[in-house]
């Protein structure tokens, strides 16, 4: 069904949200990054598969390795598909230098590198949660990669 003024309404309100979640990342980047790193639903799974996360890169390989028993419950995998997207994004702001939480005018939290780069790493934990793929250290190695050189003129 098509109702123009329900949609503008809609698109208005996912701006608004996104303003309000920037204009908090822009006030307070620290304190957005430590909400986004608490993954509540993502450390319990991984605590009660005997890994505790430590935000380094080693644990995103121990993630990767983890039976997917939550991939049987539909209504638990986007939400655990976001807390890894947030834990892949916060061992990459707090591991490699010039990463940092950035946020789309349609609210969705992203990294960007120092080169400029923008990951959109929600979507790669949904995608891992999902499917396994990405792997999540996979993900984070590309992140790391340091940009190309090119040779001065």
């Amino acid at each position: 069904m098509n109702i123009p003024f329900l949609d503008n309404w809609l698109n208005r309100r996912e701006t608004e949200q996104g303003a309000g979640l920037a204009a908090a990342l822009a006030a307070d980047p620290e304190g957005v990054a430590e909400m986004f790193s608490e993954c509540e639903m993502l450390r319990v799974q991984a605590r009660a598969a005997g890994l505790e996360l430590d935000e380094s890169q080693a644990s995103l390989e121990e993630l990767d390795q983890l039976m997917p028993r939550w991939r049987r419950d539909p209504e638990v995998v986007p939400w655990l598909g976001n807390d890894a997207g947030f834990y892949l994004g916060t061992v990459i702001i707090r591991t490699v230098p010039g990463a940092g939480w950035q946020v789309w005018p349609n609210g969705q939290p992203v990294i960007r590198l120092a080169s400029g780069r923008e990951l959109n790493v929600i979507e790669s934990g949904v995608s891992w949660a999902m499917t396994g793929s990405p792997e999540l250290s996979q993900a984070y190695a590309e992140a790391s990669e340091a940009p190309p050189s090119f040779p001065p003129r």
